[in-house]
């Protein structure tokens, strides 16, 4: 039995044939207990009526044997000689009819005695009547007229159990295929992604758990698509990256080679800028792997945010001169320290301020600043450049990704600072974001936890 549609439908059916059946026999056998108690009662209450008129006419309980086997017309006894489960007394407590237990005349025991009920005549006690056992008398009562109804009663019941064991097995195959339809489409899918088909999708019909699981395995296949597509946009990007310094490279060295021109300082100058590319190009790409695997080593020591900012805005500052860019540092002297690895953080800062340089025009300027909360420190670099559009924005610590459409910067930028810088911030656990406003400027924030004593 491997359908899961058929387990949960047997399960559901069983569950139900059990529940109907042990209703169906409880509900049965206390009616026919009250149903029996109740005609017992009233055939008493009768016979007694009977008995009473019995007396009052004849006077005495002569000859009443023959009437109680024999039956009368309204008596509620079976007729065809069997005796009535009931045992008469005259009114000395003494056996006139003892049925086909006692005999007439037999002296009963005091307990016996205790079950017995007055027939009585003008508030005259005049004789005793106690039924043998109350099987007994049921069994006797099982041909009268009343019985048809507690016949009913159980047919009743009867189809009842069967209609609600119907009723269970319809639900049962509906509840079934409500939970093995989605199971069934999660199998295709994740077939389909096994085969490679990556970004398969399916319905989410629900707000229950199987809602949920698909909901997850929606998102898992998107990000696995999202991923891989990544993963091949980036062997793309690297692949460019190094083709162009490559090409240069190779091409004036098959020119030197060859004896077209003769080596100079400035030919010898060029190989080293691309040589020097390719250099940062790899160690770009090592970090970014060991962060990526967990194994990106860190050496942490608390460091002040003032000494950090100061220290990225001393190794910029020749620069930021040169482009007339104000380039200044604004941090309160009490902030509380942080437990960093201060070369990474600085090599953070080093992107942060080389990206606010490069789109901040002459006249701009470059704040570092720093701001505590509660148990953060916020380092920022806010820069009065181009800013980044919004549809942008999004993307920019992509690895490789640029605003602009030239791939190769002669900069010689890899497009992977603002990755790695995501990167070593997230070790350290922190975050970083980006806020721009086009015409305006770019803040960039990274938020690191604070050291407290």
């Amino acid at each position: 039995m491997r359908s899961l549609a058929l387990k949960l439908t047997l399960a559901f059916l069983v569950v139900g044939v059990v529940g109907v059946a042990l209703v169906a026999l409880f509900v049965g056998q206390r009616t026919r207990d009250e149903f029996d108690r109740f005609v017992l009662d009233r055939a008493q209450r009768d016979l007694v009526d009977q008995l009473a008129a019995y007396y009052q006419t004849h006077g005495d309980w002569e000859d009443i044997n023959v009437i109680l086997v024999q039956g009368q017309p309204g008596h509620m006894w079976p007729r065809g000689g069997m005796p009535a489960p009931v045992i008469l007394l005259d009114a000395d407590s003494t056996v006139v009819y003892g049925g086909r237990r006692y005999q007439k005349g037999t002296q009963l025991n005091q307990q016996v005695k205790d079950q017995r009920v007055p027939i009585q005549l003008e508030e005259q006690t005049v004789g005793w009547l106690l039924f043998e056992s109350f099987p007994d008398a049921v069994a006797a009562l099982r041909q009268s007229p009343e019985s048809a109804f507690l016949e009913g009663v159980k047919q009743a019941i009867l189809w009842g159990a069967l209609g609600a064991t119907a009723v269970a097995l319809l639900i049962g195959v509906l509840l079934a295929r409500t939970i093995s339809h989605p199971v069934q489409e999660l199998i295709v899918a994740t077939r389909r992604v096994a085969r490679g088909e990556l970004g398969q999708q399916v319905p989410v019909r629900t707000q229950d758990e199987l809602g949920e699981l698909a909901a997850s395995f929606n998102q898992m296949s998107g990000d696995l698509a999202r991923s891989l597509e990544l993963r091949r946009q980036m062997t793309a990007d690297i692949a460019h990256e190094l083709r162009t310094p490559l090409s240069l490279i190779m091409g004036y060295t098959e020119a030197l080679s060859d004896g077209k021109f003769q080596g100079s300082p400035e030919t010898f100058d060029i190989l080293h800028e691309e040589a020097q590319h390719l250099s940062r190009l790899v160690d770009d790409l090592r970090t970014l792997s060991l962060a990526d695997a967990g194994e990106l080593s860190l050496t942490r020591r608390l460091a002040a945010p003032q000494a950090l900012l100061a220290r990225a805005a001393s190794a910029h500052a020749a620069q930021a001169q040169e482009q007339a860019v104000a380039l200044r540092v604004e941090a309160d002297p009490d902030l509380p320290e942080i437990e960093v690895d201060t070369d990474r953080i600085a090599q953070v800062l080093d992107n942060l301020v080389c990206n606010a340089l490069r789109y901040t025009p002459a006249g701009g300027e470059i704040v570092l600043s720093a701001a505590h909360r509660s148990d953060t420190l916020d380092l920022r670099v806010r820069d009065s450049g181009a800013g980044i559009s919004p549809e942008e924005l999004p993307h920019i610590f992509d690895r490789f990704y640029r605003g602009e459409k030239s791939r190769y910067q002669k900069n010689g930028e890899s497009g992977l600072g603002l990755a790695i810088a995501r990167s070593i911030v997230e070790i350290h656990g922190g975050t970083i974001e980006a806020q721009s406003t086009p015409g305006v400027g770019t803040t960039f924030s990274i938020r690191l936890p604070a050291h407290h004593p």
